[in-house]
């Protein structure tokens, strides 16, 4: 061999060997570069570790005996990925789904069948509750050992996508449907900022109380997971126990509401009336027993035609009241010392009387404005007690204009008339009464003030149902107001004396004699002490009178333990036909008061003493 081949060959295997070489230093330098920057990066590996969080629920609201009138349950999300489940077993799944969460097969198959047009993540249920989640969790476990989901590549990995469940949120419940509506209210199911749907009241007590219902602070927990990632619990998991919203516990006992109301649907239906409202409160201290109205809903399942039925009318509608106010306006009279029992007051009966021996009603003129009464008298002077007993306009329009205009005015607002009970409900309205500038008119001239005239009898005013039922505390209670409150709580209201205890009994001794000799005859009950008011009002609508009535009746009932002052309204009543009477409020409202009376009887909140009526 020839020097130069010799040479040509030892090149060769040089250049064999430094490519060599390189390729083994390239190759070591690409795998310690791999190293480096894999341990540099954070890589993405499975925590073996998981957090879960247990979401609060909105707070209970209960009656006083303990029954759920509103309350929350958690609710879950069922979802699947279509691309995952094996279309050979999707009749078993769809069995088997059906099964465990009581959703008919026939809604599964469509929903799955119109997924296949773009398929991937499909939610089959957003209302699973925590009871069927619990089972759809273990079924998600057997259909991954039924294999009826298998891998999809996705992002250059075979991934399973099985049953998937996550709590979605809440949602309200109510066990007693339209029991305790409006006042109860309604909540809006809304998604909040993570996707959880919240509840938030919109009226009655879920409003008024909204913050307190859902102040409630979510659980957690921490751990180690297993191959389900189901928690492990160790000595080193964390536990944070979930607390729901603060639970309200009402004045109102569910048996004795339930009673009030179906006694009402009958008597709406009696009476053909647009709506009866009624209340119960204890004199004493101002718990609401009872608030009730014939027009309810299901706060669940909200109706077009409920929409007039959600307000709480008893705060919400204000009204002419008329003679239910009387027993006001005289009060502040005999409280200021400017009349007397035996004093006589002129009737203004005209012409002569008839065959039964009763004047013709009287008529006043008051500023040019004629003022009547609505009932024909056997005597042409009337005392205190016989404008009480009989309701004579004219005779209470004498006495206010003893009052200043400021006075009546203050008083009127004393008694809490044009001025918020501080009931525990939202969006309550005040009413109006004429100005002190009004009331004044004529004031130092003697002359009759028109103004004073009309709302010392309830007119030319107006004030809501529970203003009134406020200002009947008073005189079943020694002359002190209480405020109405329908949640068990602290009392931070304590009653403010009003009139003195003397005038206070006077004007109940002439409530009870309206009931046993006047015009609230209807509603005695032997061995209990009654008394009340009647009143039928025109409605006014857009600056007239209505051929529509507003009959009431507000009063009290006591027995040797117990104080009520019950209100009742009956807005619209017959009043043509055969019927027509029943506007008078004597044949309407007092009635339904004798029936909530006898319902109070029947559950052992009065005990009937003959003691009492030989008292009186």
């Amino acid at each position: 061999m020839s020097a130069d081949n010799l040479d040509k060959q030892n090149l060769r295997r040089v250049k064999k060997i430094f490519i060599t070489l390189f390729l083994i230093f390239a190759a070591i330098g690409i795998l310690v570069y791999s190293i480096s920057n894999t341990i540099e990066k954070q890589r993405k590996l499975p925590s073996l570790h998981t957090t879960k969080k247990d979401l609060s629920v909105r707070g209970d609201i209960l009656s006083s005996d303990n029954f759920k009138i509103s309350t929350s349950k958690k609710i879950y999300t069922a979802s699947i990925d279509t691309r995952s489940l094996d279309k050979n077993k999707q009749e078993l799944f769809i069995e088997l789904f059906s099964i465990y969460s009581s959703i008919e097969k026939k809604y599964l198959r469509l929903k799955i069948k119109k997924s296949y047009r773009r398929p991937g993540f499909l939610i089959l249920s957003r209302n699973i509750s925590a009871r069927d989640a619990k089972n759809l969790k273990l079924l998600a476990y057997k259909l991954q050992k039924l294999k009826v989901f298998k891998a999809i590549k996705l992002n250059g990995s075979r991934i399973v996508f099985g049953l998937s469940l996550f709590e979605t949120g809440e949602t309200r419940i109510y066990p007693y449907e339209d029991t305790l509506t409006p006042v109860i209210g309604y909540i809006k199911e809304k998604n909040n900022k993570k996707g959880k749907l919240k509840t938030n009241g919109i009226k009655g007590l879920e409003r008024s109380y909204n913050s307190q219902l859902n102040q409630g602070v979510n659980g957690v927990l921490k751990g180690e997971r297993d191959i389900l990632s189901y928690i492990i619990f160790n000595k080193d998991s964390i536990i944070q126990t979930r607390k729901d919203g603060q639970a309200l516990k009402l004045n109102i006992p569910l048996r004795l509401q339930k009673n009030i109301e179906l006694m009402l649907d009958t008597y709406k239906t009696k009476l053909g009336a647009d709506e009866i409202i009624i209340s119960i409160m204890d004199s004493t201290n101002g718990k609401v027993l009872s608030l009730a109205t014939s027009n309810r809903f299901n706060p669940k399942k909200i109706r077009k035609e409920d929409y007039g039925s959600l307000n709480v009318n008893a705060i919400e509608q204000v009204f002419e009241p008329g003679s239910v106010l009387k027993p006001i306006s005289i009060s502040l009279v005999l409280d200021k010392n400017r009349a007397s029992m035996d004093e006589l007051f002129f009737a203004y009966n005209k012409g002569k009387r008839n065959k039964a021996g009763e004047y013709k009603e009287g008529m006043i003129k008051v500023g040019g404005w004629p003022i009547r009464d609505d009932h024909k008298f056997k005597k042409n002077y009337l005392t205190v007690q016989d404008i009480v007993m009989y309701s004579s306009n004219i005779g209470t329009l004498q006495l206010a204009q003893r009052l200043k205009g400021a006075e009546l005015l203050e008083g009127y607002h004393k008694f809490g008339i044009a001025k918020k009970t501080g009931i525990d409900l939202p969006y309550e309205k005040v009413g109006k009464l004429p100005s002190v500038y009004q009331l004044r008119a004529g004031e130092n001239q003697g002359k009759l003030n028109v103004f004073k005239a009309t709302v010392s009898y309830g007119q030319g005013m107006t004030s809501s149902f529970m203003q009134i039922l406020k200002a009947y505390t008073v005189f079943n209670n020694d002359g002190k107001i209480v405020t109405p409150t329908i949640v068990q709580k602290e009392l931070t209201h304590h009653p403010v004396q009003v009139i003195s205890k003397k005038t206070a009994n006077i004007m109940k001794r002439l409530l009870i004699k309206t009931v046993t000799d006047g015009t609230g005859k209807k509603a005695i009950v032997k061995g209990l002490e009654i008394g009340g008011k009647t009143g039928t009002a025109n409605i006014a609508r857009g600056g007239r009178y209505k051929r529509k009535y507003m009959s009431s009746f507000f009063g009290f009932v006591n027995d040797e333990n117990k104080k009520y002052t019950i209100g009742v309204t009956v807005n619209n009543p017959i009043s043509r036909g055969k019927y027509w009477y029943y506007y008078y409020a004597s044949n309407s409202a007092v009635p339904v008061f004798k029936e909530i009376v006898d319902i109070l009887v029947k559950l052992n909140y009065l005990e009937p003493n003959t003691a009492i009526i030989a008292k009186n």
